[in-house]
């Protein structure tokens, strides 16, 4: 029974992003056509019109350019941040975390004025670093809490010997205990890159320029002449979607095993 239950759930999850697929492989008269066909015809028409007439891959290398970006400046600090906070003895190290928390609670439009503000005055609208520095800011708490409670679980045997043996603090964490908490910091380069690909409201907020739109807005200014193209809407939100979906299932087990360390160890 419960197997029944899980199945029919996961069918219900999935059953709006088949329909997108199927959707992107129909032709036009296939998209319009009452009542609607449950198969398509196989037709890349939509796919095509999506590339060459809406420019969908600059859409794709921009969102590219800005996850990969954000994930990158949020490893490097939220790994020295976690294993300060799992290491060392910080003063407030409770409140710390909780402020961290607390930050990551805050509503996106109550942080969007002073952050549109801050990137006027510096000229950073419309450009890769006005997007990535806020994103950076919304991910950092997730990657840290993640970091540190995986940090907090290794034996401190292990870098205590590497610093007997020559290493600094430093040498330790990049060559005893990074690699042994690869899972950890996977699971929060995913988790960063999954959101700042498939953030909307601050992209649409502070890439005014076409040139620099990432993919979800690119999607959300797709205009026909009279209609919503809706099939090359479905084929860009394939693309988008596809790669982050065989992501997960390929990582699957790292990713729970980094999720599951932190939450049952922490």
């Amino acid at each position: 029974m419960a197997a029944l239950g899980a199945g029919a759930f996961c069918l219900l999850a999935l059953a709006p992003f088949v329909w997108l697929v199927i959707t992107s492989f129909k032709t036009q008269l296939e998209v319009t056509a009452i009542p609607p066909t449950l198969w398509p015809g196989g037709s890349l028409e939509f796919y095509r019109s999506a590339l060459t007439r809406y420019g969908l891959m600059h859409f794709v290398l921009n969102s590219l350019v800005v996850a990969g970006g954000t994930t990158v400046c949020t490893l490097c600090l939220g790994v020295g941040a976690a294993y300060a906070l799992a290491r060392l003895r910080v003063p407030g190290r409770p409140w710390l975390m909780g402020a961290l928390l607390l930050v990551s609670m805050f509503p996106q439009i109550s942080l969007a004025g002073p952050i549109w503000r801050i990137l006027q005055a510096v000229g950073w609208l419309g450009t890769y670093q006005g997007l990535i520095i806020p994103y950076v800011t919304l991910t950092l708490p997730l990657a840290v809490w993640i970091l540190t409670s995986y940090f907090s679980e290794l034996p401190r045997e292990l870098e205590e010997a590497a610093m007997l043996d020559g290493c600094g603090r430093l040498g330790a964490l990049l060559r005893v205990i990074l690699p042994l908490a690869g899972p950890g910091v996977f699971t929060a380069a995913i988790l960063v890159f999954i959101y700042a690909w498939n953030e909307f409201f601050f992209a649409l907020l502070i890439m005014t320029r076409r040139a620099v739109q990432t993919l979800p807005v690119g999607i959300a200014l797709f205009q026909g002449q009279f209609t919503m193209p809706w099939g090359e809407i479905a084929a860009a939100s394939t693309v988008a979607t596809a790669p982050l979906v065989a992501l997960v299932f390929l990582f699957q087990r790292r990713i729970v095993s980094g999720l599951s360390a932190g939450a049952i160890k922490g």
